[in-house]
Protein backbone atom coordinates (compact mmCIF):
# COMPACT_ATOMS: atom_id res chain seq x y z
CA UNK A 1 0.00 0.00 0.00
CA UNK A 2 1.19 3.19 -1.12
CA UNK A 3 2.13 5.75 1.93
CA UNK A 4 0.16 8.79 2.20
CA UNK A 5 2.22 11.53 1.30
CA UNK A 6 1.91 15.63 0.73
CA UNK A 7 3.14 15.06 -2.84
CA UNK A 8 -0.30 13.60 -3.91
CA UNK A 9 1.49 10.94 -5.31
CA UNK A 10 -0.24 7.35 -5.89
CA UNK A 11 2.46 5.60 -7.72
CA UNK A 12 5.08 3.78 -5.55
CA UNK A 13 7.84 4.05 -8.02
CA UNK A 14 7.53 7.85 -8.43
CA UNK A 15 6.67 8.90 -4.81
CA UNK A 16 9.97 6.18 -3.99
CA UNK A 17 11.91 8.85 -6.35
CA UNK A 18 10.35 11.85 -5.04
CA UNK A 19 11.35 10.65 -1.15
CA UNK A 20 15.32 9.98 -2.55
CA UNK A 21 15.36 13.28 -4.06
CA UNK A 22 13.58 15.52 -1.65
CA UNK A 23 15.26 14.09 1.55
CA UNK A 24 18.89 13.82 0.76
CA UNK A 25 18.64 17.64 -0.26
CA UNK A 26 17.82 17.62 3.31
CA UNK A 27 20.35 15.91 4.29
CA UNK A 28 22.64 17.70 2.16
CA UNK A 29 20.88 20.73 3.68
CA UNK A 30 21.45 19.57 7.15
CA UNK A 31 25.18 20.11 7.00
CA UNK A 32 25.57 22.74 4.52
CA UNK A 33 23.31 25.02 7.42
CA UNK A 34 25.32 23.68 10.41
CA UNK A 35 21.50 22.69 11.47
CA UNK A 36 23.25 19.09 12.47
CA UNK A 37 25.23 20.53 15.24
CA UNK A 38 21.44 21.79 16.77
CA UNK A 39 20.72 18.04 17.29
CA UNK A 40 19.89 16.99 21.01
CA UNK A 41 23.05 14.47 20.84
CA UNK A 42 21.48 10.26 21.63
CA UNK A 43 18.09 11.62 22.76
CA UNK A 44 14.96 10.85 20.99
CA UNK A 45 14.08 14.32 20.35
CA UNK A 46 17.22 14.24 18.03
CA UNK A 47 16.52 11.68 16.32
CA UNK A 48 12.84 12.75 15.53
CA UNK A 49 14.23 16.50 14.86
CA UNK A 50 16.71 14.44 12.10
CA UNK A 51 13.68 12.56 10.83
CA UNK A 52 10.90 15.70 10.64
CA UNK A 53 13.96 17.95 8.82
CA UNK A 54 14.59 14.86 5.93
CA UNK A 55 11.23 13.89 5.36
CA UNK A 56 8.72 17.05 6.21
CA UNK A 57 8.54 17.90 2.35
CA UNK A 58 6.38 14.47 1.88
CA UNK A 59 4.82 13.02 4.75
CA UNK A 60 2.91 14.46 7.33
CA UNK A 61 3.98 11.66 9.78
CA UNK A 62 7.86 13.22 9.77
CA UNK A 63 9.41 13.60 13.04
CA UNK A 64 6.26 11.84 15.07
CA UNK A 65 6.11 8.31 16.52
CA UNK A 66 4.22 5.93 14.47
CA UNK A 67 0.76 5.15 15.34
CA UNK A 68 0.47 1.37 14.12
CA UNK A 69 2.55 -1.75 14.99
CA UNK A 70 5.28 -2.79 12.20
CA UNK A 71 7.25 -5.77 11.34
CA UNK A 72 10.25 -6.35 8.50
CA UNK A 73 10.04 -10.00 7.87
CA UNK A 74 9.68 -12.01 10.26
CA UNK A 75 11.16 -9.22 12.72
CA UNK A 76 8.49 -7.17 15.06
CA UNK A 77 9.50 -3.64 16.00
CA UNK A 78 8.96 -2.55 19.62
CA UNK A 79 4.85 -2.50 20.17
CA UNK A 80 3.21 0.56 19.64
CA UNK A 81 1.82 0.06 23.37
CA UNK A 82 5.30 0.39 24.87
CA UNK A 83 6.88 2.79 22.55
CA UNK A 84 7.16 5.88 24.09
CA UNK A 85 8.46 3.76 27.36
CA UNK A 86 10.77 2.03 25.12
CA UNK A 87 12.27 5.69 23.71
CA UNK A 88 12.49 7.18 27.73
CA UNK A 89 14.33 3.93 28.75
CA UNK A 90 16.50 4.84 25.18
CA UNK A 91 17.20 8.28 26.56
CA UNK A 92 18.34 7.04 29.55
CA UNK A 93 21.03 4.53 28.22
CA UNK A 94 24.82 5.57 28.86
CA UNK A 95 26.69 6.34 25.57
CA UNK A 96 30.01 6.86 26.73
CA UNK A 97 31.82 4.00 25.33
CA UNK A 98 31.51 2.30 21.80
CA UNK A 99 29.71 -0.80 22.96
CA UNK A 100 27.43 1.52 25.24
CA UNK A 101 26.95 3.73 21.77
CA UNK A 102 25.98 0.35 19.76
CA UNK A 103 23.69 -1.06 22.29
CA UNK A 104 21.70 2.13 22.25
CA UNK A 105 21.62 2.00 18.25
CA UNK A 106 20.38 -1.25 18.28
CA UNK A 107 17.83 -0.66 20.88
CA UNK A 108 16.35 2.67 18.62
CA UNK A 109 16.69 0.26 15.83
CA UNK A 110 14.13 -1.82 17.89
CA UNK A 111 11.77 0.43 18.61
CA UNK A 112 11.77 1.84 15.00
CA UNK A 113 9.61 4.87 16.20
CA UNK A 114 8.58 6.36 12.79
CA UNK A 115 6.43 4.75 9.96
CA UNK A 116 8.78 5.19 7.27
CA UNK A 117 12.95 6.42 7.27
CA UNK A 118 14.00 4.99 10.78
CA UNK A 119 17.50 3.43 9.12
CA UNK A 120 18.57 6.53 7.29
CA UNK A 121 17.59 9.20 9.95
CA UNK A 122 19.08 6.81 13.02
CA UNK A 123 22.37 6.43 10.95
CA UNK A 124 22.88 10.01 11.30
CA UNK A 125 21.86 10.16 15.23
CA UNK A 126 24.25 6.85 15.82
CA UNK A 127 27.17 9.17 13.42
CA UNK A 128 26.31 12.16 15.70
CA UNK A 129 26.79 9.94 19.21
CA UNK A 130 29.84 8.94 17.85
CA UNK A 131 31.27 12.01 17.08
CA UNK A 132 30.56 13.51 20.39
CA UNK A 133 31.82 10.99 22.58
CA UNK A 134 34.62 9.26 20.39
CA UNK A 135 35.43 12.14 17.99
CA UNK A 136 35.02 9.33 15.65
CA UNK A 137 32.19 8.84 12.92
CA UNK A 138 31.77 5.83 10.52
CA UNK A 139 32.44 5.55 7.29
CA UNK A 140 29.41 3.92 5.80
CA UNK A 141 31.12 2.72 2.29
CA UNK A 142 33.08 0.37 4.03
CA UNK A 143 30.08 -1.55 5.34
CA UNK A 144 28.35 -4.06 2.90
CA UNK A 145 25.00 -3.47 2.59
CA UNK A 146 24.43 -7.30 3.05
CA UNK A 147 26.95 -7.96 5.68
CA UNK A 148 24.83 -4.33 7.66
CA UNK A 149 21.50 -5.53 7.23
CA UNK A 150 21.88 -9.38 8.42
CA UNK A 151 23.57 -7.94 11.27
CA UNK A 152 20.97 -5.66 11.90
CA UNK A 153 18.59 -8.23 11.69
CA UNK A 154 20.42 -10.15 14.29
CA UNK A 155 21.24 -7.29 16.45
CA UNK A 156 18.43 -7.96 18.65
CA UNK A 157 19.68 -10.96 19.75
CA UNK A 158 23.28 -10.89 19.71
CA UNK A 159 24.90 -6.95 18.38
CA UNK A 160 28.42 -9.09 18.16
CA UNK A 161 28.88 -8.52 14.22
CA UNK A 162 27.19 -5.35 13.88
CA UNK A 163 29.79 -3.65 16.39
CA UNK A 164 32.12 -5.55 14.49
CA UNK A 165 31.21 -3.86 11.13
CA UNK A 166 31.23 -0.99 12.73
CA UNK A 167 34.25 -0.48 15.02
CA UNK A 168 36.65 -1.93 11.94
CA UNK A 169 34.94 1.31 9.45
CA UNK A 170 35.17 3.97 12.11
CA UNK A 171 37.56 7.10 11.18
CA UNK A 172 38.83 10.34 12.86
CA UNK A 173 37.37 12.28 9.80
CA UNK A 174 35.03 13.90 11.79
CA UNK A 175 33.81 16.89 10.19
CA UNK A 176 34.67 15.64 6.34
CA UNK A 177 31.84 17.18 4.25
CA UNK A 178 32.79 14.13 1.54
CA UNK A 179 32.62 11.16 3.76
CA UNK A 180 29.02 12.81 5.28
CA UNK A 181 27.75 13.43 1.69
CA UNK A 182 29.19 9.54 0.54
CA UNK A 183 27.83 8.28 3.81
CA UNK A 184 24.04 9.45 2.59
CA UNK A 185 24.55 7.69 -0.45
CA UNK A 186 25.19 5.03 1.12
CA UNK A 187 22.80 5.20 3.68
CA UNK A 188 19.71 5.11 1.14
CA UNK A 189 21.65 2.42 -1.41
CA UNK A 190 20.91 -0.09 1.93
CA UNK A 191 17.05 0.97 1.73
CA UNK A 192 17.07 0.24 -2.08
CA UNK A 193 17.39 4.04 -3.02
CA UNK A 194 19.77 4.37 -4.92
CA UNK A 195 18.44 7.24 -8.10
CA UNK A 196 20.16 10.19 -7.17
CA UNK A 197 23.68 10.92 -6.09
CA UNK A 198 23.75 13.68 -2.67
CA UNK A 199 26.23 15.85 -4.80
CA UNK A 200 24.09 16.05 -8.09
CA UNK A 201 21.12 17.47 -6.16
Amino acid sequence: MILENKLGLTNQVELAKAEEKLSKQKAKELFDSGKINEIEVGMFKGLSDIHDFLFSKVYDFAGKIRGGNMAKGNFRFAPVIYLEHSLKHIDQMPQSSFDEIIEKYVEMNIAHPFREGNGRSARIWLDLILKEELQQVVDWNLINKEDYLSAMERSPVNDLEIRDLISNALTDEINDRELYMRGIDVSYFYEGYSEYKIDDL
